[in-house]
């Protein structure tokens, strides 16, 4: 190790955040540079970055703006920082999060190691069986609003390192360059897209919600999963007065609840049937309503409260097969394709199936019909014949039932 550096950072921590960053992929920065380009003379590019974070003399260059559409529509503003920054931010990272990590609380599960959206939704399933009421919160723009100087007295408790404390801080402040070239300074919140941003939210909101449920509501269940969150009430009177007071805790931190997405939501089922104008809601990309099931001991059907994927999450599944242009993939085979979009579909299957498979059905039509399109397309002799397209895709799938990851999932239908 070099003493002459006043910061002692390890080479082999450098390496290893510079792995974790090419594993994650993601995009080039206001640079430019591809993390293919970056590894063209890999080892010089990782020295600089140890030399310069050893010696205190890294300052990040500014993030790149990436809009990118939201589900509920308009834009989201993502940071993209470069390949170097990802690196260095990682760095700071693997050193950092330990340090948080374990006091941490278990119902807190928004980008935590051995954490999971999927653990989430289970939980509340359980939850909303037990407890009649749910106050469903979403606070506004979390990352852009999150008070520096409160961030960095949480950051400052949980670690005396003095470059993760000085590197922190840099980041914070690191402006965003616009598309038009011009520079964005922060002067709150931290960048949406940064490697080091959900560990730092995540310290924010431990003190501003999770503690401080954990102090004034002794008992009361919640689940929290980055800045949404839901707390599980036995009254519509608890519900309301926990509101009340979230309200004023969040907006003595800087921080105001989103007027839309937050609400009261009545548990309905079989046995639960008082009229309220709430009887759903959305978390984690599931909606929770009143839903006939099946009991899996003896087959009879009751009514629950329960998750099944929602509209909106089906929607943006569609939205993304369609901008695959499938139809003019005409150069591949089928099983190119399937190779190709397995990966896709199966995580879809995996994350919005675990819970009501059968409302999974409409993305496997839709994306059979893309490949009854394709079809079409590339064969001459299916064009103006769609059923007989149809009917060489179902002689495939007879054949080859694997070949594609939806096929396996559900009985297929197909279209004549």
């Amino acid at each position: 190790m070099n003493k002459t550096k006043p910061f002692t950072i390890s080479k082999g921590l450098v390496m290893r955040a510079f792995k974790l960053v090419k594993k994650n992929a993601g995009g080039a920065g206001v640079d430019q540079q591809s993390i293919a380009d970056f590894e063209k003379d890999l080892k010089d590019n990782l020295y600089k970055i140890w030399n310069r974070m050893s010696s205190g003399s890294y300052f990040p260059p500014p993030v790149k703006a990436a809009p990118i559409p939201k589900k509920s529509g308009g834009e989201r503003i993502l940071g993209v920082p470069s390949v170097s920054d990802r690196i260095a931010q990682m760095v700071v990272k693997l050193e950092f999060e330990p340090c948080v990590e374990k006091y941490f609380l278990a119902d807190s599960y928004g980008y935590r190691p051995n954490k999971s959206a999927l653990e989430a939704v289970g939980i509340t399933r359980q939850r909303c069986w037990k407890y009649d009421w749910v106050l469903e919160y979403d606070i506004c723009g979390l990352f852009d609003n999150l008070s520096h100087e409160l961030l960095m007295k949480a950051v400052k408790k949980h670690t005396d390192n003095k470059w993760v404390i000085l590197y922190i801080g840099r980041w914070l402040k690191t402006p965003m360059q616009l598309p038009d070239g011009s520079l964005q300074e922060k002067v709150k919140g931290v960048m949406q897209g940064g490697v080091i941003s959900p560990v730092l939210s995540n310290l924010f909101l431990h003190y501003v919600f999770d503690r401080w449920m954990e102090r004034n509501h002794p008992g009361t269940p919640w689940c929290r999963y980055a800045d949404d969150g839901l707390v599980h009430c036995k009254t519509e009177e608890e519900a309301k007065q926990i509101f009340v007071e979230l309200t004023r805790r969040y907006a003595g931190c800087g921080l105001e609840l989103h007027p839309e997405k937050t609400k009261i939501v009545y548990c309905k089922d079989g046995k639960r049937r008082k009229e309220y104008s709430n009887t759903e809601m959305d978390f984690l990309g599931y909606t929770f309503r009143r839903r006939t099931v099946q009991n899996s001991r003896d087959n009879s059907l009751f009514v629950s409260f329960s998750p099944a994927v929602s509209k909106s999450a089906l929607k943006s599944m569609r939205a993304t097969i369609r901008e695959q242009k499938l139809k003019k993939k005409t150069s591949m085979d089928l099983k190119q394709i399937a190779e190709k979009y397995n990966p896709i579909l199966r995580g879809w299957i995996n994350y919005y199936g675990c819970y009501r498979l059968s409302k999974m059905n409409s993305i496997a039509i839709y994306f059979n019909e893309k490949l009854i399109a394709w079809i079409r397309s590339k064969f001459k002799r299916f064009r103006g014949h769609k059923t007989e397209a149809n009917h060489f895709l179902k002689a495939i799938y007879e054949r080859e039932p694997n070949l594609f990851a939806h096929w396996k999932m559900t009985k297929v239908r197909w279209f004549a």
